[in-house]
This record gives C-alpha cells, structure tokens and sequence, in this order.
C-alpha cells in the first residue's frame, strides 16, 4: 500500500500553484510584515522537528537556535531533537514550556490542519507553513481565529533575508 495519496498530491500542488498565481484567498504576511513578525518573535514550536541531523526541520531548528530564537520541538514519534526535550503536541510543548510566537509546521499539506488548531488553542501568534506546504483548511482556521498566516517560506531564510536588508546601506540617491 502505498503511503501517499495521489489526490492529496494533486491538491497540494494545485494549492502552492494558487498561491503564486495569486488565487489563494486567504490572506498571508507580506515581506514587511514577515520582517515585522520575526523582529517580534522570541519563540518558536517546530511541528515535525526531526532527530535526525540531515532532515531541513533539524536544521532550521538548530539555526534558529543559534540566530537566538527559543525553539520548542514537536514530534510525537521522538522525545530529543538536538538536545532539547520534544514534546509530543505544540498544546503538551505550551503546558511544559510557556506560550509560543510561532507554530512552524513541517509537515505535508493534508497534516496541517491539526496543527492550526493547536496553534489557536495555545494563543500563538502566526501558523507559519514551510517552504513547499500551502493549505486552505490550515490558514482559514488560524485567520478566522485572528493569527497571522505564512506559508511557502521558511523561518530562517526570512530571518537571514531580514538581517541582510537591515545590515545593507540604504544607496545613495541618484546623482549625489
């Protein structure tokens, strides 16, 4: 049997398309409000955070960290992911650890939905969906309960992406 649904792929597909083609009707963070909610961000839940070294979730995870974000793992299926205590759920992370910014959500479109809701039950701030993950049902829950929504992108490319346009010179004006 296989472990992936060819219907769900389709959908997922046609959701990421949607969005690039400006089709998506849920409101998502712009470029200046992306800035803005990483310069307000001290904590971060990571939904699907891997224990293993060579996965992207492990990685963002561990970078994160060391730009000086306070990162919380969650994955049901580990209890250590780069020496931090990984709860099962963002709700058990909360209870454990205090409120979160930002739910970051590395799992496949069609498992997003869960961790919406979890992300408005624990008062977060935004759902943010990675690079390659865009879904409806997931950003219309955390809208309709007042969250920010982001979704294709990843926390630490608009992090150093953020740093680098802060740390660049404004150029000179023409002619000067």
């Amino acid at each position: 049997m296989s472990l992936r649904d060819p219907r769900r792929e389709r959908e997922a597909t046609a959701a990421l398309l949607d969005l690039h083609e400006g089709r998506f009707d849920i409101p998502l963070l712009d470029e200046a409000g992306v800035r803005a909610l990483l310069a307000s961000t001290r904590r971060i839940a990571i939904v699907g955070a891997s224990d293993r070294p060579g996965r992207p979730s492990n990685g963002v995870l561990r970078d994160l960290r060391d730009a000086g974000f306070d990162v919380v793992p969650v994955n049901p299926n580990t209890t250590v992911v780069a020496g931090l205590t990984c709860y099962p759920t963002v709700a058990a992370a909360v209870a454990a650890t205090g409120p979160v910014d930002i739910v970051d959500v590395f799992r496949r479109a069609d498992q997003c939905a869960e961790p919406a809701r979890e992300a408005v039950a624990t008062g977060a701030r935004c759902l943010w969906l990675q690079l390659g993950i865009a879904d409806r049902e997931a950003g219309r829950i955390a809208h309709d309960a007042g969250l920010m929504v982001v979704m294709d992108r990843c926390t630490i490319i608009e992090y150093r992406r953020m740093r680098a346009h802060a740390a660049t010179p404004p150029s000179a004006p023409p002619g000067t």
